[in-house]
């Protein structure tokens, strides 16, 4: 049986859809299995595999609304052992439509539950807030990944993030854990990083990974050419990093 994971943050700009699209190419590289649901609206772990969103004719929006079998929307990409399940911008209206849905926090965990025999491992790219489709996310999920910039402002959100945490898995999923905090823009030359990394430790005993995702242009371009960066740029350090995450996590989950 497949193990669900959501990369959840509700503080946009942390690298989270970044995260999501290379973790999910590293495992597939590893020889797992992967599956990527794009639950965002932005659509853009659809758009950095390369998936046309023009060209989409299921996606998620239509599972959790229009009752379409998920095995019918998911995509298969060029990438090795990596499919997606796409998202464009219908799904922005998907959470005004669960809201008269009376199991609107489960629609998809009751969406997904058909793949989890088919796929080593399913990671969701959740939207940056705290809206249905997020605690749909987490509801699916058995663990979390948080992306954490390594700036100051992401410990103002830490408690916050937690209490979400504590909600869901009190009201919706009382098997969600955190699978781990990771690092991302981590630059080793600033003395801040180091202290944010400290902080984080607190809240999070045990749970940060040891492997940083550096900034990098390369990071930065791979999406424009819709590709994860270690296809885009095999020898880069982002490339190096997140292989070595996924290293680090499949260790875990032995």
């Amino acid at each position: 049986m497949g193990k669900t994971v959501s990369i959840f943050n509700q503080k946009g700009g942390v690298g989270k859809t970044t995260t999501c699209i290379n973790f999910s190419a590293a495992l597939g590289l590893k020889g797992k299995k992967t599956l990527l649901v794009d639950a965002d609206p932005q659509g853009n772990s659809t758009s950095g595999v390369g998936i046309d969103k023009a060209e989409i004719e299921n996606s998620t929006y239509d599972i959790l609304i229009n009752d379409v079998l998920a095995k019918e929307a998911v995509i298969e990409t060029k990438f090795k052992n990596l499919s997606i399940l796409p998202a464009d911008m219908n799904l922005a209206g998907a959470e005004l439509e669960l809201a008269e849905n009376e199991n609107r926090f489960s629609v998809l965990k009751k969406a997904l539950s058909p793949l989890i025999m088919e796929y080593d491992y399913i990671i969701i790219d959740c939207p940056p807030s705290l809206g249905l489709l997020s605690l749909n996310a987490l509801t699916a999920s058995d663990t979390v990944i948080v992306p954490l910039q390594c700036e100051y402002y992401a410990l103002e959100g830490l408690s916050q993030l937690l209490g979400t945490i504590r909600t869901v898995k009190q009201h919706y999923n009382e098997h969600l854990e955190i699978e781990g905090v990771v690092f991302t823009m981590y630059d080793s030359r600033l003395k801040l990083n180091q202290q944010v990394i400290s902080e984080v430790e607190k809240f999070f005993p045990a749970k940060a990974y040891k492997t940083m995702i550096p900034r990098s242009v390369k990071l930065a371009e791979a999406p424009s050419f819709g590709e994860p960066v270690m296809y885009y740029e095999k020898y880069s350090k982002p490339s190096f990093a997140y292989k070595k995450l996924a290293d680090e996590f499949l260790k875990k989950n032995k």
